[in-house]
């Protein structure tokens, strides 16, 4: 025997009144704080927590949790780790079928269980999110991207005075002769090009890894670089931004951003 489809907590199409409306009354409070309220993730509806304010109720139980607060709704700056092949400033509204937006893996199954930094995941951190550094689309490694605009601003307006630490890994043996050379500053038709400090990271058989350290984002900077001197890139993965670093955060998921990291 088929059983019938269990009734839905809510329906836009269901006769009723608006949760925002339904809360501002129980709370006693403006229909825009209790929009807080919801999107905050206190309110439940049926025992189960609905964070759409415009989500209608009738004879629905609406809960409100007895510790909830607006002052917890505060904008969120999240950590992706990037994984080779995603386009990182690009937003998911403007991508192509060849382009794969950074962004579209900042969702709750892609969250690191193991996030320090204990926030309460909601709907709304997922919205209206910058993403503030770029990055090679081939490269892996720390993506940022905010809804704080006081983040947003410190890596622009002072992104010349911000060094990144890059793990580049290239084929073969690397001269001392190569290192110093990067390290000394190389030129573009008499040009000099951004500083860079560069040293040995590790070896094995058939590659090197390299440490770059530069202030500024420069796409294809490390690319160039390398082809000048003579290096085949294996690998880019970026490891840092100012004193944010990836921090055992695994490849295709991200964390928040901690309230005592600066970058």
């Amino acid at each position: 025997m088929i059983k019938p489809p269990s009734k839905p907590i809510f329906s836009a199409a269901q006769i009723g009144e608006r949760l925002s409306k339904r809360v501002a009354f129980l709370m006693r409070c403006s229909r825009r704080e209790a929009e807080q309220y919801i999107e905050g993730g206190w309110v439940q509806v049926n025992g189960k927590v609905v964070e759409e304010p415009m989500a209608r109720v009738d004879e629905h139980t609406v809960l409100i949790d007895a510790h909830a607060s607006l002052l917890a709704l505060t904008d969120v700056t999240l950590l992706l780790h990037k994984p080779p092949g995603f386009d990182a400033l690009v937003a998911l509204g403007e991508a192509g079928k060849r382009v794969k937006p950074a962004q579209q893996l900042i969702e709750t199954a892609k969250h690191w269980t193991q996030d320090p930094a204990g926030v309460r995941l909601l709907k709304r951190h997922f919205a209206k999110l910058t993403a503030a550094v770029a990055l090679e689309t081939g490269a892996s490694g720390l993506l940022v991207f905010t809804q704080d605009w006081r983040v947003l601003r410190k890596l622009t307006e002072d992104a010349h005075l911000m060094e990144q630490e890059l793990l580049v890994e290239v084929a073969g043996a690397v001269d001392p002769e190569i290192l110093q050379r990067l390290n000394a500053g190389l030129n573009d038709n008499g040009q000099p090009l951004p500083p860079v400090k560069v040293s040995i990271n590790s070896t094995s058989e058939s590659t090197t890894r390299l440490r770059f350290a530069l202030k500024g984002a420069h796409p294809g900077l490390i690319a160039y670089l390398c082809e000048r001197v003579g290096l085949q890139i294996c690998s880019i993965k970026r490891l840092r931004v100012g004193r944010v670093g990836l921090a055992g955060l695994p490849e295709g998921q991200w964390r928040y951003l901690q309230v005592h990291e600066r970058f």
